[in-house]
C-alpha cells in the first residue's frame, strides 16, 4: 500500500513509520521539521527511515497545498499525524496552533477529497474530553468543555472530518491518544523531562502535587492502533487508543528512579492551566473493531525509554 504519512519525522510518525515499512508498505513521509522542539532529535529519526527502502521523505509544510498535492498523488490511504501537540506551549502561540492544526488539517482533508483518496485516519486526542469527570472515558461521553486551545483544535478536526464524510462520503477515522511515551519521545514530554533531571542531578517538577493519574501508552500499542485502523478503513469512526489501565503519577515517578537506578530530588507545584487531574480510557470499543490488544505497562515500557535516553545521549 502507499501511504502519506504526515508527520513522518514526530515521534509517533517515526514509529508508524517504521512498522509500516515493516511490513512492506510505500510511506511517503512528510514533515516540515518544526523548531517546537529540538529539531536535531527529528533529523535523527529521519535519517533512520531515509535508509530504508520504500521509504521517501518529503520537507514540506502542510500549509503548502501545491507540495501537499503533490505528495498525495497515487496514495492509497493518508495518515495525518502533523500537528502542533501539547497543551501549555498553545498559550504563548495560539496563531501558530489555529494555522497547523485547524488549516492544516483542512488542507489534508480537502486534498483527500479532491484527490479521492480512499481513506483518511487522522491524530485526535484524549484532551478532547476536556473537563469531563465520567470515567473511563468512552468514545460517546461529552467532548464539549475544552480546557485547553490543543483539546479544541482536535475536536474542530473531528467535527470537520465528520462533516467532510457526511458531505463528501470519504472514510475517515479519528483516533484519541492517551499519553504516549516511549524511546524517541519528545522532549517537552513528562517522561522526558523526570529522565533528563534526575540523570542530571536537578529536580523533578511535579504538578499538581503529584495527586494525577494518566493512562500512559507505551508508544508500539499505539502504532498497532493506527496501522489496524489504516487497515480496516471504516467509513467513520473515532476511537479511544490508550493503555485501558490508569496509573497513579507518582508510581510513574518511581518507575523513573527504579529505571535510572537513583531516586529523585522532587519540587511539588499546582497544577498547570488546561491540565487535567485524570485520563482513563475505555478501550472496549477499539478491542472489538481494531483487535486493539496494548500489551506494555509502564514497568516495562519506562525503562525501554530510559535505556534509549541514555544511549542516544551517551550518559
Amino acid at each position: 500500500m502507499r501511504i502519506l504519512l504526515t508527520g513522518a519525522a514526530g515521534f509517533i510518525g517515526f514509529h508508524t513509520a517504521q512498522r509500516l515499512l515493516d511490513r512492506g508498505d510505500e510511506v511517503i513521509g512528510y514533515d516540515n521539521f518544526s523548531p517546537y522542539y529540538d529539531p536535531q532529535l527529528k533529523e535523527s529519526r529521519a535519517k533512520l527511515l531515509e535508509g530504508r527502502k520504500g521509504f521517501t521523505m518529503l520537507r514540506a509544510d502542510i500549509l503548502d497545498r501545491t507540495t501537499l498535492a503533490k505528495a498525495m498523488k497515487g496514495c492509497e490511504r493518508v495518515c495525518h499525524l502533523a500537528a502542533l501537540a501539547g497543551v501549555r506551549y498553545a498559550f504563548d502561540h495560539p496563531d501558530e496552533y489555529i494555522a497547523c492544526n485547524i488549516q492544516g488539517f483542512f488542507n489534508v482533508i480537502e486534498e483527500v477529497r479532491q484527490q479521492k483518496i480512499p481513506g483518511l485516519i487522522y491524530a485526535s486526542s484524549s484532551s478532547v474530553y476536556g473537563g469531563n469527570t465520567k470515567f473511563p472515558l468512552a468514545e460517546e461521553d461529552r467532548t464539549d468543555d475544552q480546557l485547553s486551545l490543543y483539546g479544541m483544535n482536535k475536536k474542530d478536526n473531528e467535527l470537520m472530518a465528520h462533516v467532510y464524510h457526511k458531505l463528501y462520503d470519504i472514510p475517515v477515522t479519528g483516533l484519541r491518544f492517551f499519553t504516549v511515551y516511549g524511546p524517541w519521545g519528545r522532549p517537552d514530554m513528562a517522561l522526558f523531562l523526570f529522565t533528563d533531571a534526575l540523570l542530571h542531578d536537578k529536580p523533578l517538577q511535579i504538578f499538581g502535587h503529584g495527586k494525577m493519574s494518566r493512562d500512559f501508552t507505551f508508544v508500539e500499542d499505539i502504532v498497532s492502533g493506527i496501522v489496524a485502523s489504516i487497515d480496516k478503513n471504516y467509513p467513520e469512526e473515532v476511537f479511544n487508543l490508550g493503555c485501558g489501565r490508569r496509573e497513579e503519577l507518582m508510581e510513574y515517578v518511581r518507575m523513573v528512579e527504579v529505571s535510572c537506578g537513583k531516586e529523585a530530588k522532587k519540587e511539588f507545584l499546582e497544577m498547570q492551566p488546561g491540565d487535567v487531574v485524570r485520563t482513563d480510557a475505555d478501550i472496549s470499543k477499539a478491542r472489538k473493531m481494531l483487535d486493539y490488544d496494548p500489551k506494555t505497562m509502564i514497568q516495562e515500557g519506562v525503562p525501554k525509554f530510559v535505556e534509549w535516553y541514555r544511549q542516544y545521549y551517551k550518559i
